[in-house]
C-alpha cells in the first residue's frame, strides 16, 4: 500500500503538468529531404556498374554453354566433364558475385543514408526542445495519433531549411 501511494505521488506532478505532443511521418519526410536526390543518383550509378558486370558474366557463360552444346556430341567424356565443371564453377562465381553485390549495395546505401537520417533526427529533437514538445511520435509507426498532437513537419522543414 505504501508503494502505491509513493508511486502515485511521483506520478502526480507528471500528470498535472501540461504535456505537448507532436508527430511526424519520418519515412515520408525522409524521402522529401533534398539530399535524397544525390543518394538516388549515386545508388543508380552503383547499381548500373554491378548490372553491367553481371550482364558481362552472363554473356560469357551463355557463350561457353552454347559452345559446349555445339561440340558435345564430338567430345571425349573427360573433356565433357571438364567443360561441365567449368560451367558449374562459372555459375557459382556468378551467384557469389550477385550475393556480394547485393550486400555491397545495401551497405553503401546505409552509409549514404545514415548522415541524412541523423540530420533529420537532430532537427526533430531541436524542434521538440525549442517548441516544448514532451514527445514527438512517428506517425508511420503508430496507428493512432492523439487529437492533441500537432504535426511538426512544417517546423522540422523550417529547421532544415526545406521549403
Amino acid at each position: 500500500m505504501k508503494k502505491i501511494i509513493i508511486a502515485m505521488m511521483l506520478a502526480l506532478p507528471m500528470l498535472a503538468s501540461a504535456q505537448k505532443f507532436g508527430y511526424i511521418n519520418q519515412q515520408e519526410f525522409f524521402a522529401q529531404m533534398p539530399e535524397m536526390a544525390q543518394v538516388k543518383l549515386k545508388m543508380d550509378t552503383i547499381n548500373a556498374q554491378y548490372e553491367t558486370q553481371l550482364a558481362s558474366m552472363n554473356e560469357e557463360i551463355q557463350k561457353k554453354y552454347q559452345d559446349y552444346q555445339a561440340q558435345e556430341a564430338t567430345m571425349a567424356d573427360a573433356i565433357k566433364q571438364i567443360r561441365q565443371q567449368e560451367l558449374q564453377e562459372m555459375q557459382q562465381r556468378i551467384q557469389l558475385f550477385y550475393q556480394t553485390a547485393e550486400q555491397d549495395i545495401q551497405k553503401k546505401q546505409q552509409d549514404l543514408l545514415a548522415p541524412i537520417h541523423e540530420r533529420m533526427i537532430k532537427a526533430i529533437k531541436a524542434v521538440g526542445e525549442r517548441e516544448g514538445y514532451t514527445y514527438i511520435f512517428d506517425s508511420a509507426a503508430m496507428a493512432f495519433i492523439s487529437t492533441d498532437a500537432v504535426d511538426v513537419t512544417p517546423s522540422v522543414k523550417k529547421e532544415l531549411g526545406i521549403k
